[in-house]
């Protein structure tokens, strides 16, 4: 049986994971490591700095002794610090919006990349610049920033959070040829959004696991 080791910053893609492992990746074992200090103290330093990169490491050097087959990144405000545990560890190490990345790029040149918490922002815009840079395009990148919303979804209050992130992505629609969502938190919206021009609306978990899947060979 394949384990992977998948690393919150908070409780929120814990259940939408155990939803989908059985459905994707049937038989792997997943193990859910949830330390919400790393995004609460990254919000606090408005970036990623390197007492969480430190313990994000030692997560994933932990979950390789442990017997993990692969690591699952599930933030993308720690994204950078994936990258250098990806150095570490002899395992793979996969970030969850890396292949949203690659396809929102794939998709479109002008590229809307909402947040609902503002140190997404920065690593995210970054990771699909990369990715341009290496397919050779140039795209534009345009930010929306929904500030409020996950708190409201920590608070207990989706139905806030769900209202204002739904307004935001029919913003961000009208304006761009792809829409990514910066984190996976927002990607139950998706099937509630109203799309008459058919703008593809990219969210993370299930790309993530698909990228997933190839690196453990399944």
């Amino acid at each position: 049986m394949k384990t992977v080791y998948a690393i919150h910053t908070g409780p929120v893609l814990v259940d939408v994971l155990k939803k989908l492992f059985p459905e994707h990746l049937p038989g792997v074992r997943l193990v859910n490591v949830v330390d919400d200090g790393l995004l609460a103290d990254v919000r606090t330093a408005g970036h990623l700095i390197p007492s969480v990169t430190r313990r994000l490491v030692g997560y994933g050097v932990l979950a390789q002794a442990s017997g993990a087959d692969a690591i699952f990144n599930c933030c993308s405000s720690v994204g950078e610090a994936a990258d250098l545990l990806a150095k570490t560890v002899d395992i793979p190490v996969v970030k969850i919006d890396d292949r949203m990345a690659s396809e929102a790029v794939r998709l479109g040149r002008r590229i809307g990349i909402l947040a609902t918490v503002v140190t997404t922002l920065d690593p995210t815009e970054r990771l699909v610049q990369r990715k341009a840079a290496e397919a050779g395009k140039k795209i534009e990148t345009q930010r929306y920033l929904n500030d409020g919303a996950f708190d409201a979804l920590v608070n207990g209050d989706a139905a806030k959070h769900d209202a204002m992130v739904a307004a935001e992505i029919e913003r961000a629609m009208s304006e761009n040829d792809v829409v990514v969502l910066a984190q996976g938190s927002m990607a139950r919206i998706v099937p509630t959004i109203k799309n008459p021009n058919g703008v593809p609306v990219l969210s993370s978990p299930l790309l993530g696991i698909q990228a997933l899947k190839e690196q453990l060979g399944l």
